[in-house]
């Protein structure tokens, strides 16, 4: 594998760790609907303390699903949707393919038999 090849592995596995928990998934879901949060907004979407949605954001961020901006001294927090992306990409999109081009030659072939 090339070294770039394992950075790209360790960043997904980062990005599948950080994803496989129901708490950090609804963080990037409230992100997702409102970006820009700071923490005391975060933990009003959470049934959490303030302390276990720091380490669940300090997760995300070593993903790179969550980066951060400081305004002042508040400190607010981003969805970054493109490791989703690379992973939609890698694992996703190339099963969706074979199945997409099927529905559009069935699509093809039933318009055609319609035509006279």
């Amino acid at each position: 594998m090339q070294p770039n090849g394992c950075l790209l592995s360790r960043q997904m596995d980062a990005v599948f760790k950080a994803l496989a928990d129901e708490s950090r998934r609804t963080l990037l879901d409230v992100l997702y609907r409102d970006n820009g949060l700071s923490l005391g907004r975060l933990c009003a979407h959470l049934d959490m303390t303030r302390q276990a949605v720091t380490k669940h954001l300090a997760i995300l961020e070593a993903a790179n699903l969550v980066t951060t901006v400081r305004h002042g001294r508040e400190k607010l927090h981003y969805l970054n949707p493109v490791p989703l992306q690379e992973i939609h990409a890698r694992w996703i999109e190339k099963y969706e393919r074979p199945r997409l081009k099927a529905l559009g030659d069935l699509k093809r072939d039933l318009e055609q038999d319609e035509e006279p």
